[in-house]
């Protein structure tokens, strides 16, 4: 998971529901010129974040803008290796706890993602130990607070309310990837080698697929309004941290709060 401000080969698509299986919960509601128009969850989800969006492209801007940002990016990479080398144990925990419930078909569904996921994210936090390298430096001694919060709110929604919570998070992170020509622009701003750009390149190309595919599951899942509730509710909070950490970056040239 990635976010550009930052997930290794294209995911496969989704799995149908099972034969029997509930179909992906929507409704109905009138529509300009037309009779009714359908609101699927991941729709839904979209529509909730679309807010969030203005908010969070002016931090990411200030982050890039080119005063300090030679700094100011290792300082980026050294936050997102520490957010990055989470994803694959939030990913791993929540399909634990979806195994607990071997009653619940979108359980099974869901667990499912998560492992396969986790494989694809799989050593992204090596990679950015790569860039770091790079760019001559090493990773944080501890993390940025705002880090510590992203993903620790994570742990506490995935053991305390359901797993499924995990996508807002996933959805916010990889929804809002580095553009196809960041790293381009990065380089020649900041001096520092092609090398130190790996993990924006990669992102770049493959989040837009997770993205697609995390939808798809979504959607699959038929998830209950409650569901739906705290898979909006994650997705927001990590909004407001992802804002609040690009700021804090592109405020202080990477110091903690």
């Amino acid at each position: 998971m990635n976010a550009t401000a930052t997930a290794a080969a294209v995911a496969a698509p989704a799995p149908l529901p099972a034969a029997g299986a509930a179909a992906p919960e929507a409704r109905t509601v009138p529509a300009a010129g037309t009779a009714t128009a359908t609101v699927t969850a991941s729709l839904a989800l979209r529509t909730k974040l679309a807010p969030t969006a203005p908010v969070l492209r002016a931090a990411t801007a200030a982050l890039w803008r080119p005063d300090g940002l030679r700094e100011r990016y290792v300082h980026y990479l050294t936050a997102m290796h520490r957010l990055v080398r989470a994803s694959v144990p939030l990913l791993l925990r929540a399909a634990e706890r979806c195994a607990a419930e071997p009653d619940d078909p979108a359980a099974r569904r869901l667990a499912a993602y998560c492992l396969r996921h986790a494989e694809e994210e799989r050593d992204h936090d090596a990679w950015l130990l790569d860039d770091l390298a790079a760019a001559g430096a090493g990773p944080a001694a501890v993390p940025h607070p705002i880090v510590a919060e992203l993903a620790g709110a994570q742990y506490y929604r995935i053991e305390h309310e359901h797993p499924v919570a995990l996508l807002g998070y996933i959805a916010v992170l990889e929804g809002n990837a580095p553009g196809p020509r960041l790293a381009d622009r990065l380089a020649e701003v900041t001096g520092l080698p092609d090398g130190a750009f790996r993990t924006l390149r990669e992102h770049a190309e493959l989040d837009g697929g997770h993205l697609d595919d995390l939808y798809r599951v979504f959607d699959a899942l038929a998830p209950s309004p409650a569901r739906q509730t705290a898979v909006a509710v994650s997705a927001l909070h990590t909004a407001n941290l992802l804002t609040r950490l690009f700021l804090s970056l592109a405020e202080d040239n990477g110091g903690h709060p």
